[in-house]
Formats: C-alpha cells, sequence, structure tokens
C-alpha cells in the first residue's frame, strides 16, 4: 500500500467521488471484506459489494485474499493507497494552466503552479513506479511568522535572490546526459485553524 496515490483517470475520480465509495477506500486501510464493512458504511452486503467491485475496477482496491466460509468465498480487499489525490489530469480541459497568466503574487497562478506539480509529480510517480525505480525528489516545509508586511516582502524578494544565485551557480544549459528539473518555492499565508 502507498501512503499517497496519484488520481489521473477521470473515471477512477469520479469513483472515488461517491460518498460512500470514499467511505469504503478510508475503511479499507486495513483489510476488509463487503461483510467486515456493511457495518462500518450502514448497506447490506450486496450493496457494498458493488461499490467494491467499482473501486477494484480502477484499482482502487486490490484483493488480499479469499477465504472459504461454508459455500462462499470471501474476498478480502485493501485500498491501494492510504490517502488519494485527483489529479489535474483528470479534468484536463479544464485543469489550470501557469503558463496562461504568470503573476508571481497571485493566489490563483499559485493554485496553478500546484495543480501542475500534482500532475507531473502524479505522471512521474506512475513512470518510476512501472521502472521500478525511485524518484529523485526533494521538498522543504516551514512555516514563518513576519512582523510585519514589510518584512514578508522583504524575506520573499531575499528568497527570490537567493534561488536565482543557486539556479544560476548549477544550471548546465547543455550538460550531455544532463535532466532538467522544476523548482517551486511558495509564499503563504497559514490557515489560522491548521487542518492537517
Amino acid at each position: 500500500m502507498f501512503d499517497v496515490a496519484v488520481i489521473e483517470d477521470p473515471a477512477a475520480a469520479e469513483v472515488t467521488l461517491d460518498p460512500v465509495r470514499s467511505a469504503l477506500l478510508a475503511a479499507l486501510a486495513e483489510p476488509g471484506s463487503a461483510s467486515s464493512l456493511a457495518a462500518v458504511v450502514g448497506l447490506p452486503r450486496q450493496k457494498v459489494n458493488y461499490h467494491l467491485r467499482a473501486l477494484e475496477k480502477h484499482g482502487l482496491v486490490e484483493l488480499v485474499e479469499e477465504r472459504r466460509k461454508g459455500n462462499c468465498t470471501e474476498r478480502v480487499l485493501r485500498a491501494t493507497a492510504a490517502s488519494y489525490v485527483i489529479s489535474p489530469s483528470a479534468l484536463a480541459a479544464v485543469a489550470p494552466d501557469p503558463a496562461k497568466s504568470p503573476d508571481q503574487l497571485s493566489a490563483r497562478w499559485l493554485v496553478a503552479l500546484a495543480a501542475r506539480l500534482v500532475r507531473e509529480l502524479g505522471q512521474l510517480i506512475a513512470g518510476a513506479t512501472a521502472a521500478k525505480q525511485k524518484l529523485a525528489t526533494y521538498a522543504s516545509d516551514s512555516e514563518v511568522t513576519f512582523a510585519t508586511a514589510a518584512d514578508r516582502a522583504a524575506f520573499a524578494g531575499e528568497l527570490q535572490e537567493a534561488v536565482a544565485d543557486l539556479v544560476r551557480k548549477y544550471h548546465t544549459q547543455d550538460a550531455p546526459g544532463g535532466r532538467k528539473h522544476r523548482l517551486i518555492v511558495a509564499l503563504h499565508p497559514s490557515l489560522k485553524t491548521p487542518q492537517n
């Protein structure tokens, strides 16, 4: 089971948006059967089976084992990931494009960058998984309290200069065998009530 899976298929995304199926995915962090899940979601076993088949069809749950119970075979399933993110690729026709209106001070542009990040990482993860390779990534997550708006603006300016210096130092345009990497640095206000 993966910690996080990125859903790129529109049909798979649609399946996860059903509240019952979403509840089943959450419950299947631990293996379970239609019988054991029926009480969790408050539905008859047959309806749970219907929803589980839809989740399995889209690769969101996987078979762990089959158990014989009298004349029946009980199928034990588990979610393929602990959590899921729907890629903007699932809404390709309306996915945000940060190239359309680049504005470093726009929150909507930041959302478009984040959407591109999810889309690209989803594709890279899928490729690395298929090739049984590790994906070289790095992320940093910090929280800073600024005394004033001027301090925030000064920080953003210094950060931009520091990043530009590092890019100039390490970027080699035509390096033989070199591989391009995307760097995104974001700064936004923290939520007043943390949303773990």
